[in-house]
């Protein structure tokens, strides 16, 4: 099942949808490019996205500063292929015929960009994974 426009889409969620899931989203887009629909979200998002997060993408080029944490809703579920949870246990709603995974990755929430560095790398080799399985021919 995909995206009306045949594209396969991918919702990543944690809780403040402001660190994990939004550097997961921003790799998708970027190694995948229009290949795959990408959506985030939180549930209980926070006020603005993680500045640490934001610092360690910039170092590889992704601008993530205009992004802004996103409530997780049913309908998000519903309209993705694949929801990936880092960390937000059983708030997310579970739909049959869908795909979970369930990623375990450090909450970078508090801590400086050094220490955020390891897990926006860590979520980079689990998305070009994911591109390798749902986007074959997106794969670099």
């Amino acid at each position: 099942m995909a995206e009306p426009s045949g594209k396969p889409s991918v919702l990543f969620v944690c809780v403040h949808n402001a660190g994990r899931s939004q550097m997961a989203a921003a790799w998708l887009t970027y190694l995948a490019g229009d290949r795959v629909e990408v959506r985030s979200a939180g549930s209980n998002p926070g006020d603005a996205v993680n500045p640490a997060a934001v610092e360690a993408m910039a170092e590889v080029g992704i601008d993530i500063s205009a992004e802004t944490p996103k409530v997780l809703t049913v309908d998000a579920v519903k309209e993705s292929d694949v929801c990936i949870t880092m960390g937000c246990g059983d708030t997310c709603p579970v739909f049959p015929g869908k795909r979970y995974l369930d990623w375990k990755l450090e909450d970078p929430a508090g801590r400086g960009v050094a220490a955020v560095r390891p897990i926006r790398d860590q979520i980079k080799n689990l998305v070009e994974g994911l591109i390798a399985e749902i986007a074959p021919e997106a794969a670099a």
